[in-house]
């Protein structure tokens, strides 16, 4: 029917609560009681992202992440753009082919490819 949220396990839970937060616009908010700790991020009133905290085993590499991407639909792009160089996050911009939409490729603090895609005019 729709997308409902993605589940990011990090060990960098702070981090990665601020980073949403900052540089997605995304409002920290209710969470039910598990027995451990995380955060749910919301766009209006849908919890889109959610982090759970975990320890890192001794020896894992971060850049062994199994998901490719996510996406979010956004507007705004000028505010957005700013609000990357603000936040020192390196976007890379890619027209898709045959459509109006621009993706701005970055990247979370855990290294998690988001990209997050504006319409733009053609040309």
């Amino acid at each position: 029917m729709r997308f409902d949220h993605v589940n990011i396990r990090t060990a960098r839970l702070a981090e990665m609560r601020a980073w949403y937060a900052t540089v997605l616009g995304l409002e920290d908010g209710w969470r039910p009681p598990f027995a451990f700790d995380g955060a749910w991020m919301y766009a209006n009133d849908q919890a889109l992202v959610h982090l759970v905290e975990v320890e890192r085993e001794p020896g894992s590499d971060p850049a062994d992440l199994k998901l490719e991407h996510f996406a979010f639909a956004a507007s705004d792009l000028i505010e957005f753009r700013q609000r990357l160089a603000d936040h020192g996050v390196q976007a890379v911009e890619r027209r898709v082919p045959g459509t109006d939409i621009l993706q701005l490729n970055i990247r979370d603090p855990d290294g998690n490819h988001i990209h997050v895609d504006f319409k733009v005019n053609a040309g």
